[in-house]
């Protein structure tokens, strides 16, 4: 094995990059679970958001419009869920499995004339000055515009939950959705519109990966992100930046074992490939030695509204 093959400058770029896709559906999926749903769907928005943003992108040469479809499909499904467990009360995690398996369908379906063309991609910004830094410049400012998107939403989403009314009472719904009804809260408006913000991130992130980490439609692409995601939001106990370091963590153990890979480390590539699933799992399991980790205290339960 070489590890002078090994770049850390270039590890440390590209963790940002693996770990995008990732961050967005993570954040969106813990402001859903903040409002007290809990959506197993975010695999199935994700590759939706994948090949509809991979698609417009295709037809309209324009990854930006692309990236934009994306988020609306992802929406758009989740809208789907969040009518049949907010309005038909349906069991949120059931539905949710449906939803990743109609996703992973629909994908496929849509995603057929796509598979060996070619998208465009997002070019990378070289900002001025701050890129020409030595050793920060090259990590953390060249890269394409949605890596900074993503830090933005993460900062916007803590923002919100934890300086703003808005976000008082999200966090009130999610917490006791009784008492919120009571204090005259709409629950379900609250609980739907968090769903679409969750559903627009899960897409912006499935178009990450078929737009700029590949950049070509593949079926099945996504690979499990959805559910790293879902795990990563459990990691972080329901917290925006917490969500951002579990994020970075999971893009890390991916990126170093790809260049272990490339080194020859004297490893079965098997046992690599899912060495970052596996550190998921063990955190999962170390955080449920603890105890309680700050779930909302209404989340996965069906809200009945009293009159």
């Amino acid at each position: 094995m070489d590890l002078g093959q090994i770049n850390p400058l270039l590890l440390l770029a590209s963790l940002m990059v693996a770990a995008t896709p990732i961050l967005l559906a993570a954040i969106g999926e813990a402001v859903v679970e903040k409002s007290g749903v809990l959506n197993l769907g975010v695999e199935g928005m994700m590759i939706t958001g994948a090949v509809v943003g991979f698609a417009i992108s295709v037809n309209t040469g324009n990854p930006a419009v692309g990236f934009v479809g994306a988020a609306l499909a992802g929406a758009a499904l989740s809208l789907l869920f969040g009518v049949l467990v907010l309005y038909l009360m349906s069991n949120q995690v059931a539905t949710g499995l449906a939803l990743t398996l109609f996703g992973l369908g629909l994908s496929s379906l849509i995603g057929k004339p796509y598979e060996g063309v070619k998208a465009p991609s997002l070019a990378r910004l070289d900002i001025p000055v701050l890129g020409d830094i030595p050793v920060l410049g090259p990590i953390l400012f060249r890269h394409d515009p949605m890596v900074y998107v993503s830090l933005i939403i993460v900062a916007a989403t803590w923002f919100v939950l934890t300086r703003t009314r808005a976000g008082l009472i999200l966090r009130g719904v999610g917490e006791n959705h009784d008492a919120a009804h009571a204090l005259g809260y709409k629950v379900v408006h609250v609980r739907l519109l968090a769903i679409a913000f969750g559903g627009a991130c899960a897409g912006l992130g499935g178009a990450y990966v078929s737009l700029v980490r590949v950049p070509q439609w593949v079926e099945g692409m996504t690979a499990g992100a959805g559910w790293i995601a879902l795990a990563i939001v459990v990691f972080a106990s329901w917290r925006p930046w917490r969500v951002l370091l579990g994020a970075y963590l999971f893009g890390g153990i991916t990126v170093l074992q790809l260049n272990l890979q490339a080194a020859g480390a004297a490893i079965p590539v098997d046992i690599l490939a899912i060495s970052p699933y596996v550190v998921t799992i063990l955190v999962l399991v170390i955080i449920s030695l603890r105890g309680s980790h700050g779930a909302p205290g209404s989340l996965g339960r069906i809200f009945h509204a009293t009159h």
